[in-house]
């Protein structure tokens, strides 16, 4: 593919290699760990009982536009949100995104590196997943905190930048989510709520309430809440870079 752009440009001239060079585009390959790092005792309830804290499978999005799946502050738009928030399922959500404007690639993850099925990711266990993304994407991953009723991890509702002074990021990048909370059903107590996906009686159970999404620190429910790092560690590893065709 290079090498004919290159030969088609040098027919052209100097007109034809910038034309050619437009209709090239840069993409690095990224792997991302999302590893549930709580212990059994993770979680503390009022009466001194303990309960770890698992997350569900979830949903990447690589995309140019900002909020693609909630805006801090505003109500949800009802397009997926709250199946992962509420449920731990992202399947309304992904099927939903893929319609959104300036979404470039997006996916499900939903089985435990080593696991043969889907389910939550528990102390100790991982998701991983590849995508493909060029200078000018940005990343928003979604995962629900498993013992709340409506709360769920991800970054800054505008996404992760990819690409920083042109280069691909790499490392830990776990300070870059927070958990957030819908705005879609009543908060109970985390890892003890009848209404919460462990013990409810099926989905989409618990009072409804009609909130916006909003970051766990600005909610005033009583209750509170571990440090992201007590129970998430996310890192992204970039690979090999190519160049293709736009």
């Amino acid at each position: 593919m290079i090498r004919t752009s290159l030969l088609f440009a040098a027919a052209l001239g100097l007109t034809g290699v910038a034309a050619a060079a437009e209709k090239t585009s840069t993409r690095t390959t990224f792997h991302v760990r999302i590893e549930n790092v709580s212990t059994p005792t993770t979680l503390r309830s009022a009466s001194g009982d303990a309960a770890p804290a698992p997350h569900s499978p979830g949903l990447w999005i690589v995309h140019t536009a900002k909020h693609v799946v909630f805006t801090s502050g505003k109500l949800d738009r009802g397009v997926g949100l709250e199946a992962q928030a509420e449920d731990g399922n992202p399947a309304p959500l992904a099927a939903s995104i893929k319609k959104s404007k300036g979404v470039v690639a997006s996916g499900v993850f939903d089985t435990p590196v080593g696991d043969h099925k889907p389910g939550p990711a528990l102390p100790g266990k991982a998701y991983e997943f590849t995508f493909q993304a060029s200078p000018g994407d940005r990343l928003t991953v979604t995962t629900m905190f498993g013992q709340s009723n409506d709360l769920f991890y991800a970054p800054d509702d505008s996404g992760i930048a990819l690409f920083e002074n042109g280069r691909p990021i790499r490392g830990d990048i776990t300070e870059r989510f927070h958990l957030w909370d819908a705005g879609t059903e009543v908060n109970e107590e985390p890892g003890f709520g009848p209404n919460q996906a462990p013990r409810q009686a099926a989905p989409n159970t618990g009072p409804s309430e009609h909130e916006p999404v909003r970051r766990i620190e600005d909610v005033r429910d009583g209750f509170g809440y571990p440090p992201i790092r007590q129970v998430l560690r996310i890192t992204i590893t970039p690979h090999g870079t190519a160049v293709s065709g736009a």
